[in-house]
């Protein structure tokens, strides 16, 4: 029970990476808030997880919405413990110059621009005496890029960036923050990133380039979250944690 009445909110957390750590957060005694704008997905995970578990519709592009959730979140329960800024998009492989402007803003809103509103708007729920704790979800192309997902490279850049000023700027609020960076992973994104169908010939293709062999998991990157999140790592701040098999060595 690492996560003992602690209230975890977390964004994009009715499928993929977000799923998984909505679980075992759950499992480790947190109460869990899913921020995701999939309806359906979204109140399935929560009814699955149980009590432990409630699921608010919300569009991160939108900061009205952001707002209301938070308005919602703070008027309930009037403390946040631990964020977690999940919820990814990326454009589909292409050279940089054929990407559309619509689909540049909608990575760089949700991947960036949702960090910038669920912080600023948790911030004021974290003050206390105990640890607080934001992870942000960022990327192995924040540090190894691949082509053709310039944009979206750019965007996980950002958020390592900003990850380790906000580790700076919050520590004397005894508020740590964090990111992961996964390698290419087993979530509804995958077909985007290889460009491709996901066939196990394609496949191949990429996790010959991963020397552990093989795409991460949403459980690898939900235990990795756990450790962050935990008083395990209480003396750990402003790291973007590689889950990558070896990837970027």
């Amino acid at each position: 029970m690492k996560l003992y009445n602690k209230l975890a909110i977390v964004t994009g957390g009715a499928s993929g990476f977000g799923e998984a750590i909505c679980r075992l957060f759950a499992e480790e005694g947190a109460e869990v808030i899913i921020l995701d704008n999939h309806v359906e997905n979204g109140q399935k995970v929560a009814d699955s997880i149980g009590d432990a578990a409630h699921f608010i519709q919300c569009d991160l592009q939108a900061s009205a919405e952001i707002t209301r959730a938070f308005d919602s979140l703070a008027s309930k329960y009037g403390k946040v413990d631990i964020l977690v800024n999940n919820a990814g998009y990326t454009h589909a492989r292409a050279p940089l110059d054929e990407v559309g402007e619509d689909e540049f803003d909608k990575v760089f809103n949700i991947n960036v621009k949702a960090i910038f509103w669920t912080s600023k708007l948790a911030l004021p729920l974290m003050a206390g005496d105990s640890q607080s704790v934001i992870l942000n979800m960022a990327s192995t192309a924040a540090i190894r890029p691949r082509p053709e997902l310039t944009w979206y490279n750019a965007s996980k850049g950002a958020v390592v960036a900003a990850t380790k000023s906000m580790a700076i700027e919050l520590a004397d609020r005894n508020i740590r923050v964090c990111a992961i960076n996964p390698v290419m992973g087993e979530t509804g994104l995958l077909e985007k990133f290889m460009g491709m169908d996901d066939t196990p010939e394609n496949r191949s293709r990429f996790t010959s380039t991963i020397p552990l062999g093989r795409l991460s998991t949403p459980n690898d990157i939900a235990n990795a979250a756990l450790y962050l999140a935990s008083d395990d790592a209480s003396m750990v701040t402003g790291i973007a944690l590689e889950v990558d098999g070896g990837r970027c060595i």
